[in-house]
């Protein structure tokens, strides 16, 4: 039997919840019942009608119920964790969640652990009371999350559908083309924009350089994808400037040869956002659905020029300090290249070298292998000073300090140790001599509660010990670590990657070629 007290209205102080999907909005028969408004309406009729203490409404507008991921449920969570909310109100089952089994985990598990009352208003479902609908509830939550499933399958099948028919399916149409008003599954050239997409082609076929492309769009300030798409209020991050990546992203796209090319990434599960790259033989090709702004002819020619530029070595072995080496400047990682024709390798920071007209850093450009040599040199000397400095008579201070130190931690714990037994002795008889008449509750309590503290006190002190004492071994455990690394590597003429990573955290160079070396182990970074 639940406690007649807790269904007082004047106790529940209520928090309504409202949740509509974007798939709802396109439900012409749902939409209405379903809309933010009518849900509005629903829940506080309902707050209105059963005098309960209304303290504040969260929506999520256009949220998928499959997964909890939600800033408005995730605010309603935090208050419910704050105790400023204690009964949750929605429309039905549907609106929590379409997630059955995370549905299912808040309603019968996570709400009543926080004495959290729950109402479905439509479902009947009240779990502050014992009703026929509460039993069925879970069976609710699953069909919610099948009706799901079997929408998100239909939905799925319309569009493959629509994109077998070349009709654009999508958020945004590519840089260059826009929407048709007439027909928005067909695209158009953006008067906008579409003059730079064939310049930038235009100017590839002619073999400027991809890096020259991006210095020519950014002085003469053409708006980047990113740039004009927020002029539509788009939530996408605005990325100013054009790169190497960016203009090679366009003279990719096969979109703008007049071919629609969609089904290029799917989602893993109707309950997840996440998304994977499909391989080329999945994806849909419709051929000549909207007016090219480059011809196939020149699109080709293009994309062969831009992979050949492509070598990037990703397959050979990486260098010694690679990915270890960062410009001062900046904080970009510092790139080695190979240059083929005079077959020696280089860093230069990736920030300049990605657009060096823009000087948007400093060049660092250098000859690597010099560079790695002279840093293994210094590195292998900075450890070999360390290990110098472990002198016997330094370990022998060392040792002689650590068994001072274990003496007296262990006479501390030993101390510890006796007055825990001590004060628990002393509130046993304490309690003894009340149950005897021997003292009073007053005197009992004065003096239970000063033997409590100091209890506490003791026990508290006692953990610290413990955990000061485990941090010092694993300590001692990561320098000795440390230790052996730097004596293997002291004794290698060509030492790994791996080992050299173990030891360096990173390696900063400034434009004036002035070079700091971060040890991992903090002690290297004072010699």
């Amino acid at each position: 039997m639940y406690n007649k007290t807790l269904e007082l209205p004047s106790f529940y102080r209520v928090a309504a919840y409202i949740r509509l999907s974007e798939a709802d909005k396109n439900k012409s028969y749902e939409s209405e019942s379903e809309s933010i408004i009518n849900q509005r309406n629903l829940l506080m009729d309902y707050i209105k009608k059963k005098g309960f203490t209304f303290i504040d409404e969260y929506v999520d507008d256009g949220f998928t119920g499959t997964n909890f991921n939600r800033p408005g449920f995730k605010r309603l969570i935090s208050d419910i964790e704050s105790g400023k909310v204690n009964c949750v109100i929605t429309k039905d089952l549907s609106r929590l969640g379409r997630d059955y089994i995370r549905c299912g985990y808040y309603v019968e598990d996570y709400f009543l652990a926080k004495k959290v009352r729950y109402i479905s208003i439509l479902d009947q479902i009240d779990t502050f009371l014992e009703t026929a609908n509460n039993d069925i509830a879970p069976f609710k939550a699953l069909f919610n999350d099948m009706t799901s499933k079997d929408t998100s399958k239909k939905i799925r099948s319309i569009l493959r559908n629509k994109k077998e028919q070349g009709k654009f399916i999508g958020s945004e149409p590519s840089f260059g083309y826009m929407r048709d008003k007439e027909d928005k599954g067909h695209l158009v050239p953006n008067p906008e924009t579409a003059f730079i997409v064939k310049k930038i082609f235009e100017m590839a076929s002619s073999g400027i350089s991809v890096s020259d492309i991006a210095s020519f769009l950014n002085d003469n300030k053409y708006p980047t994808p990113s740039l004009y798409k927020k002029k539509d209020n788009s939530k996408q991050r605005i990325n100013p400037v054009w790169t190497v990546s960016s203009v090679k992203k366009i003279l990719k796209n096969e979109m703008y040869t007049g071919n629609m090319i969609q089904n290029v990434q799917t989602k893993l599960s109707y309950k997840s956002q996440k998304k994977i790259v499909l391989q080329r033989d999945s994806w849909i090709i419709v051929e000549n659905t909207h007016e090219a702004l480059v011809s196939k002819e020149v699109f080709d020619k293009v994309r062969n020029n831009v992979k050949r530029t492509k070598i990037t070595h990703n397959k050979r072995e990486k260098r010694l300090f690679e990915n270890l080496l960062f410009c001062k400047e900046c904080g970009n990682s510092l790139t080695i290249t190979y240059r083929k024709k005079h077959n020696y390798w280089t860093i230069n920071c990736n920030k300049y070298s990605r657009d060096p007209r823009r000087h948007l850093c400093y060049p660092h450009f250098m000859p690597y292998d010099k560079l790695e040599i002279a840093l293994l040199d210094v590195i292998k000397n900075t450890c070999k000073i360390y290990l110098d400095k472990m002198n016997i008579k330094e370990l022998a201070t060392e040792i002689n300090n650590k068994n001072n130190n274990d003496k007296r931690i262990n006479d501390e714990i030993n101390y510890l140790n006796n007055r825990i037994k001590e004060c628990n002795s002393k509130i046993d008889m304490l309690y003894d001599d009340k149950f005897k008449g021997n003292i009073s509750e007053n005197t009992y309590l004065r003096l239970s509660k000063e033997t409590e503290i100091l209890l506490n006190q003791s026990k508290k002190r006692l953990d610290e010990i413990k955990n000061s004492s485990k941090k010092e071994i694993n300590s001692n455990k990561k320098i000795k670590e440390y230790e052996e690394k730097m004596k293997e590597l002291i004794n290698l003429d060509n030492p790994s990657r791996e080992l050299l990573q173990s030891i360096i955290d990173k390696i900063v160079i400034d434009k004036d070629k002035n070079i700091e070396i971060f040890y991992k182990f903090s002690l290297l970074n004072n010699i």
